[in-house]
Parts: structure tokens; sequence; C-alpha cells
């Protein structure tokens, strides 16, 4: 059994923060303890200015299969109050991804299925094993994945997210990824070497371009074009007066 203190591994190794769901025996399935644990882990990224990514793992077999049985069994039995503040703790979570300075990736292997598969796509990059199965099978016991509804509409098409979201179903690694779920999708056998790689890659450039550009991104949903363009001249002025930009500029003209 996993001590609830350990629900939530996290290790720096460089500029790279590993997140590791770590309930094995219950699939990482998600529950109060570990959202919170989830947070906390997020926010002391977020706060080390070395750390310049974060992957999200899950320990053992899947990267996370949802709720728990524990954790269904209270919503069935909470009151409107109770389940209001359990689900705003879920979008708090999933703000808070988009809040992390760093790009946050998840690494998935196995399935990542109704609230595991809706932490999956509220990371900024999704790396897939060959056999990762990804889904939202929610609607089968006549529930709503309702705040993963607002981030998988910006993810995929409106068909695509209509089908994933009502018919329940998984699919593959390889699906994910032609659909625009998934970034890039690495053999089994290589996968964890894959990531690491791919994440490293993340150390040699400037972390306060990639802030302001994540920021940038998630901030112009639902602005009209000209407000988009606007708000990207204020990040444009920011960015030019940063210290890395600075260095970065007197750097590149130091090779002319």
């Amino acid at each position: 059994m996993t001590d609830e203190s350990n629900i939530v591994l996290y290790q720096v190794d460089g500029g790279l923060a590993r997140i590791t769901l770590n309930r094995p025996e219950k699939r990482n399935a998600l529950n109060e303890a570990l959202v919170a644990g989830l947070k906390d882990a997020l926010r002391q990224a977020n706060d080390d200015a070395a750390v310049r990514v974060v992957v999200i793992t899950g320990a053992g077999r899947d990267f996370c299969a949802g709720a728990d049985l524990a954790a269904l069994q209270r919503i069935s039995e909470a009151s409107v109050s109770e389940n209001a503040a359990d689900a705003r703790s879920l979008m708090e979570l999933f703000l808070l991804m988009r809040q992390v300075d760093v790009p946050v990736i998840a690494a998935v292997q196995g399935r990542a299925l109704a609230g595991g598969c809706g932490l999956a796509s509220a990371c900024d990059i999704v790396l897939a094993s060959t056999g990762a199965r990804f889904g939202y099978p929610e609607v089968k016991i006549g529930f709503v994945p309702a705040m993963v509804t607002a981030i998988l509409r910006r993810t995929v098409s409106e068909k695509r997210a209509f089908e994933l979201l009502t018919r329940g179903a998984e699919i593959t690694a390889e699906e994910a990824r032609q659909i625009g779920l998934v970034n890039h999708v690495f053999s089994e056998e290589s996968f964890a070497a894959e990531v690491t790689v791919y994440a490293r890659g993340f150390e040699n450039i400037s972390r306060s371009a990639v802030a302001l550009t994540k920021s940038l991104l998630y901030q112009i949903d639902g602005m009209a074009f000209v407000e988009a363009l606007a708000t990207g001249v204020d990040t444009n002025l920011i960015a030019r007066m940063t210290d890395d930009a600075q260095k970065g500029i007197a750097s590149f003209l130091k090779r002319e």
C-alpha cells in the first residue's frame, strides 16, 4: 500500500523536474490527496528558478485511470456544496498547470482515462508510448468531463472533441497523435530515454521567453484578432526588456 505522504513524488535533476503519480496499486487514480500533491509539486517547480521543464509520469503500468472508487463513492453521497468544492479543486489544478511558467509535459504510458486523460490533456505537451491508451469514458456512467471539455475543445477539432466525449471510447496513442491530442509517440523500449532527451531540450532555452510565450498563447484564447495582436505587442515589449533578451542580442551581435 502506498503511503499517502508519498502519493506524489517530486525530483529535480538539473533543469528537469519530475512529478510522479505514485498510486500504482490504484493505477494512479485521482483522489483528493493526489490532486493536492500535484498542486504542491507544480508550485514547488514554479518557484525554483533552476527548473526549465516539468514532466508528469505515472508509477507502474498506467499514467492515470481517472477517479478511484472511493472518490466516486464520495461524489455519489456528497452534498451540492461538497461536490462544488471538489470540482473547483480540480479546476484549480488545471488552471495552475497553465500558470506555471515552464512547460508541463505529460509522459503517458499505459492508460490515461477519464480524469487521467483530462490531466494529460491539461499539460502543455503530451508524449506517449506506442502502447498508451486515451479516453473519456465518463459518459458511460452518466458523468460529464465538463472542465476538461474547455481544454479539449482548444486542443482538437469540435467534431473530434464531440466524438471523444460522447462515445466514451478509448483510442490508441497514434490515433491521439493524428487528432492533435498527443504531440509525439515513442516506442515502449526507449520511451523513458526519449522523454528525457525531449524534455532536456528546454534546458538551454530562455526560461523568461518560454514563460512569456506560454502566457501569451493561453491568454489570447477567445480574443479577436486585433486584440490578440495588441496583446502580442505588450508581450514583445516585455520580452525585449528581459535579461535573457539583452544577453541573447549581445551574444548574437558578437557572432556577426
